[in-house]
């Protein structure tokens, strides 16, 4: 489980530049845009795991929030789930207030980002506390349950 909740990361990232000069991902072309994180979504799914990543988000959207939109259907070819939440839809939800990943109902991974957006220093902690760990878990079911699939989510 992935949740995200920024409305922006790494402005300076060559690919997201790219899409803000005009370039977009062929679907045909898979050559294109495949690479070594889709591998490892491809490989986990095919062996049964579930990968399901859930953005918050803010309306209308950031144009990096686009460009992540544009992006998506590259991971759901891949195997993974992908939602989307406005944020308007959360205000009754107790959320983390990190980006994180949660492994197995044992681990969770904090990622921590610079008010930019860049990787903080560190920019990443890993907790097995069981209880803190329930939280994320439960806090993402909830966002989860709400979100709106990637195919189903029209941007504004």
């Amino acid at each position: 489980m992935h949740l995200e909740t920024r409305d922006s990361y790494m402005l300076d990232d060559p690919t997201f530049l790219a899409w803000r000069e005009g370039h977009r991902y062929d679907p045909a072309d898979r050559g294109s845009w495949w690479r070594p994180w889709l591998d490892v979504v491809a490989e986990a799914t095919a062996r049964g795991v579930m990968m399901r990543r859930a953005r918050i988000i803010s309306e209308p959207i950031s144009d990096y929030i686009r460009y992540e939109f544009d992006g998506a259907f590259t991971n759901v070819v891949a195997g993974e789930q992908v939602r989307w939440l406005p944020r308007r839809r959360t205000g009754d939800l107790l959320l983390p207030g990190l980006d994180f990943w949660a492994f197995d109902d044992e681990l969770v991974i904090f990622n921590f980002f610079t008010g930019d957006g860049q990787w903080a220093d560190p920019g990443m902690e890993l907790c097995r506390d069981p209880d803190v760990v329930e939280q994320c878990v439960s806090a993402f079911e909830s966002v989860w349950e709400r979100a709106i699939p990637h195919d189903q989510y029209q941007p504004n």
